[in-house]
């Protein structure tokens, strides 16, 4: 009876093995067979109707199922003929983008390796609805909002947008046992108190303030401990948890009131990692959760690497900073930390900074910090304050300058000048640290 016992728990290990990728192994696979094509900030609407056709033409059914409120269309791809329903739906702020080529890859990858065996499992385990951009006219413009001016995930209980309609009817028609609500945070959030940025954030979304911990939400924290275990091999530190303050408005906090307990995922960035690296960090992270529930893992996985993940901290790093700069404001001359911020952008845009604190910043970190001791710094207009642009002119100290001249980079050319977030002259003479 043991041996028998024995034989069986071997057979069940090596059948859920054999049904599950290593993270390295998924990254390997987005690496050889994503289809997306574009860094997501620069997904516009049309671009996305051009990716929903390569999936038609792999044979995944892609219903039109609404129009915004610009009347462009809002679309659904499903994928599975499983029992279990799961539901997907990215870009409801349309600045916020990665998971929407994420979803695209992965299920484009789904249709194409149907007949290998974990996927095939997949297949006939869940039924996969995603919906990869609710927002198409805040995406055309990249802003958060839609054209109302309404923010979509503030919109669950008035219901004043026709995308907010349409994300609840869409639940409401199927409702599916497991809700991913996926967005972008801040790309200078943190892991906690500590510099390191939060590349990755998730939460198990309560559905009420009470925080009433269901079967639903203890299978997510199950879930989203699996996405934190795959991460952290490929991000080691890089993993937040999410704020979970109740938001009675919002959309992820009433899925799980009304019966489909959410799980948000919350991509930020990583210093030195391009768009298209998170995008890869998604399809890891999506695959993963799937596998975890369709091989049973999930019901054994222990919770504590979700639960124990830090929760985000934010205002301890700046994308510049200049340090001990000796700064010249109407003529004179203090001695200063210089903090600078980048706005998010289109990846195709330029970069937009603007200084964010002056003084002594010593609880600061910069992802990319100077010694600019040994120069004067003098803002581009010769406003060297917070709410500024984050431009300046570096003149070696041994230099004689009119700071009141009214042509000063003509009559006085810069050693180097920093712009749109990098050297455009004078590259390597500001000692980075």
């Amino acid at each position: 009876m043991k041996i028998n016992l024995l034989f069986l728990l071997v057979v069940l290990l090596y059948s859920s093995m054999s049904f599950a990728q290593s993270p390295k192994e998924l990254a390997e696979i987005w690496e050889k067979e994503h289809i997306s094509r574009l860094f997501p900030s620069d997904v516009r609407h049309k671009d996305l109707l051009t990716y929903l056709e390569d999936l038609r033409k792999l044979g995944l059914k892609v219903d039109e199922v609404g129009r915004s409120n610009a009347d462009r269309s809002i679309h659904q791809v499903e994928f599975g003929r499983g029992p279990l329903k799961i539901f997907m739906w990215s870009q409801m702020h349309g600045d916020e983008p990665t998971a929407t080529s994420a979803l695209i890859d992965m299920l484009a990858y789904f249709q194409k390796n149907r007949r290998t065996d974990w996927i095939k499992k997949i297949e006939e385990t869940v039924t996969i609805r995603a919906v990869p951009m609710l927002n198409p006219d805040g995406a055309e413009a990249y802003q958060r909002r839609n054209l109302q001016g309404i923010d979509i995930n503030r919109d669950a209980r008035d219901l004043r947008t026709p995308e907010a309609r349409l994300l609840k009817k869409l639940r409401d028609d199927w409702s599916p046992a497991i809700g991913f609500n996926l967005h972008n945070q801040q790309a200078l959030t943190t892991v906690g108190q500590t510099p390191k940025q939060a590349a990755i954030s998730l939460l198990v979304v309560f559905g009420d303030e009470a925080k009433t911990l269901n079967e639903g939400q203890a299978r997510n924290q199950r879930i989203a401990a699996a996405m934190a275990e795959a991460l952290q091999q490929l991000i080691p530190g890089h993993i937040g948890r999410y704020d979970d303050e109740w938001t009675p408005t919002a959309f992820g906090d009433n899925f799980s009131a009304w019966g489909t307990p959410v799980i948000l995922v919350e991509t930020g960035a990583l210093h030195g990692r391009d768009e298209m690296f998170l995008v890869k960090l998604n399809f890891v992270a999506f695959v993963t959760a799937l596998q975890s529930i369709v091989t049973g893992r999930e019901k054994t996985q222990d919770p504590a690497a979700y639960v124990s993940l830090p929760s985000n901290g934010s205002g301890g790093i700046v994308n510049y900073l200049f340090r001990r700069a000796n700064i010249i404001n109407n003529g004179e001359t203090t001695v200063g930390d210089i903090g600078v911020i980048a706005a998010r952008r289109r990846a195709s845009f330029s970069v937009s900074a603007k200084i964010s604190a002056i003084g002594t910043l010593k609880g600061i970190t910069g992802l990319d910090e100077y010694d600019a001791s040994g120069f004067y710094v003098y803002q581009r207009f010769g406003k060297a304050r917070p709410g500024e642009l984050g431009e300046f002119y570096f003149y070696k100290l041994d230099r004689t300058v009119d700071w009141k001249s009214s042509d000063l980079a003509f009559k006085y050319p810069p050693d180097a000048i920093f712009s749109a977030g990098k050297f455009i002259k004078g590259a390597g003479l500001v000692p980075k640290k």
